[in-house]
């Protein structure tokens, strides 16, 4: 493997890293911005995440993708910027959410590009090496914006397979108000055909569930039902006009099922029920990783900016810390008895180090700002909160009863619950100096508790 196929060490960047709300575990460069996960996929033995990136700054600007890739979900190396803005091309104001598949051998981003302020975009094409490092761009256009009077924004390419066809879908806007999913045939990757708008907001579970002026990053999975049923899963992040990298309406997601249209033979979604992909404050723009076992997400977490009322940082914080955004810990997917189930990667129990806390009641404080605990039992309210010999912060607060499990993981500024049959909630929240994490629980709970470590590299 070459240097460039290496990559540098992503842990090793951030235990560096003078910020402590910077993560440890969860990786991104050491600087600059980031946002939605991109390209997914796994090559050659390895895991590759790339993402939005604004290298140069603390802001969103000039989006490129960055890279980085693990062989196991735990050691992380960053590579070098896997695609850039163009100048005169399709992607010249930006390259923007996409994915990763194989044409013929070659593998391929598909990908949102912009030519220009206030332009639509188009679904760019690059071509890559077979170790996914080096990228050639040449301002291939499969797909323009569609000459469609009914559509007023389009974005963000997800592919997927249907009795045995390549289709894409990409989100929209359309003029009557209603957010939309646009479908198209892609038996040639270079050549999408335009079949029309696909599924929207008129529909009343996706109304109720999906409320939104646009759907961004839909995408469309079969995943894991404990039913034995094929189910598939239609997930979209919900846009509003009035946010600005503040997304209130969070993600939704529709289980259903596929059938083919007996008179056009194209796939239909009918969907069965619906809910949030997470409940926290700071998720927005996931993608899934489609596998033959399983189904894998990341999402973004942004900064949080105050807007809502929060203990945050401005802009004038975060250009001096250098680095905004971060993307969640990997999650698993399934469905268990009709609903989405999402569980931590089974892999990041690899993080676990010494144990601190074994069957712990009461209050007991988390090591350092990096942790991971594990709640059985109980019944009643817990608080994890961020005290000092001065004040005590809640940062997040919600009631356990019966058989509930909850799984806490806090890395810097980012919280993960993951709830055991259910959806997880991501928040951020920014430890001061003499701050420590403490978790509160009710009567009858107890926790295990371990400090995290990166493993060790071979």
């Amino acid at each position: 493997m070459s240097n460039l196929e290496r990559g540098t060490d992503a842990a090793a960047a951030a235990a560096r890293h003078p910020d402590p709300a910077f993560p440890r575990f969860h990786p991104r460069p050491a600087q600059g911005w980031i946002n939605d996960p991109n390209g997914l996929c796994y090559v050659g033995g390895r895991y590759h995440v790339f993402f939005q990136y604004n290298p140069d700054s603390a802001r969103h600007d000039r989006i490129c993708w960055g890279h980085l890739s693990s062989p196991d979900l735990l050691r992380w190396e960053e590579h070098p910027v896997a695609l850039r803005p163009q100048p005169g091309g399709p992607d010249a104001l930006g390259c923007w959410t996409g994915v990763v598949t194989d044409d013929g051998g070659v593998p391929t981003a598909a990908y949102s590009g912009v030519s220009a302020a206030g332009g639509h975009s188009q679904v760019v094409l690059a071509r890559g090496s077979r170790g996914l490092t080096e990228w050639r761009q040449e301002g291939q256009v499969a797909a323009p914006f569609p000459a469609d009077p009914h559509v007023t924004a389009v974005r963000d390419p997800y592919l997927f397979t249907f009795h045995g066809r390549r289709y894409a879908v990409q989100g929209a806007g359309l003029a009557s108000g209603h957010a939309a999913v646009l479908l198209y045939r892609a038996d040639k990757l270079d050549d999408w055909r335009y079949e029309g708008i696909w599924f929207t907001t008129e529909d009343a579970l996706a109304a109720r569930h999906l409320p939104a002026e646009i759907w961004e990053c839909p995408q469309l999975v079969r995943v894991p039902d404990s039913s034995g049923a094929e189910t598939c899963l239609l997930m979209a992040s919900l846009w509003l006009a009035s946010d600005y990298h503040h997304h209130p309406n969070g993600v939704g997601y529709l289980l259903g099922s596929l059938a083919e249209d007996p008179v056009t033979g194209l796939p239909v979604f009918t969907p069965a029920k619906g809910g949030k992909a997470d409940l926290g404050p700071d998720f927005y723009a996931p993608q899934i990783l489609s596998l033959p076992d399983r189904a894998l997400l990341w999402g973004w977490s942004n900064e949080v900016s105050g807007l809502d009322g929060r203990a945050g940082r401005g802009q004038e914080q975060t250009d001096a810390a250098g680095w905004a955004g971060l993307l969640t810990f990997p999650r698993q997917l399934a469905v268990h008895g009709g609903s989405l189930a999402v569980k931590p990667a089974s892999e990041l129990r690899g993080y676990r180090g010494t144990p601190r806390a074994k069957g712990a009641a009461g209050t007991l404080h988390l090591p350092g700002w990096t942790a991971e605990a594990v709640v059985t039992g109980g019944e009643g309210r817990f608080r994890l909160v961020l005290a000092s010999a001065a004040q005590s912060r809640p940062v997040f607060a919600d009631t356990v009863a019966g058989g509930d499990e909850l799984s806490i993981f806090v890395d810097g500024s980012i919280v993960e619950v993951y709830r055991h049959g259910s959806v997880p909630a991501t928040l951020r929240a920014y430890p001061e100096p003499g701050e420590q994490w403490r978790l509160e629980l009710p009567h009858g709970a107890a926790a295990d508790v371990w400090e995290l470590r990166q493993p060790a590299t071979t």
